[in-house]
């Protein structure tokens, strides 16, 4: 069973950067696409990068789209995300994923693991 770490997340201001990392351990998922997702209070859980098993297909979120991008390293067994111009909205959990297909997607029941979340917080 893997485990998946995700860290890098703290409180910033609107207009600022972070970048998420998650370790992957246990298990190599460099075969698995794996994914981002969101949640704020009250909120569903929401899609936000995918990114196929080597990296070469992504896709995003329509409420990111241009400003977070999703990267890995196989190598290093760690998933990026970095976020740019963050806004208010984009305050919540974010976790990481490591899906059953080869090519991320964006429904979460295609991935069957996921990591303990952390917290971003954007302040206006």
């Amino acid at each position: 069973q893997g485990q998946l770490v995700e860290s890098g997340g703290g409180l910033v201001e609107a207009g600022n950067s972070l970048r998420l990392s998650c370790r992957t351990s246990g298990r190599q998922f460099s075969n698995n696409g794996m994914g981002w997702f969101r949640q704020a209070p009250a909120k569903e859980r929401e899609f936000v990068a995918a990114i196929s098993w080597n990296g070469g297909i992504t896709a995003y979120g329509d409420s990111v789209k241009g400003r977070f991008t999703i990267s890995r390293d196989n190598r290093k067994n760690m998933l990026y995300l970095q976020m740019n111009n963050l806004k208010p909205e984009d305050t919540a959990v974010y976790y990481c994923a490591a899906s059953r297909l080869a090519v991320g997607s964006r429904t979460p029941e295609t991935y069957p693991h996921w990591g303990q979340g952390t917290q971003v917080t954007v302040s206006s």
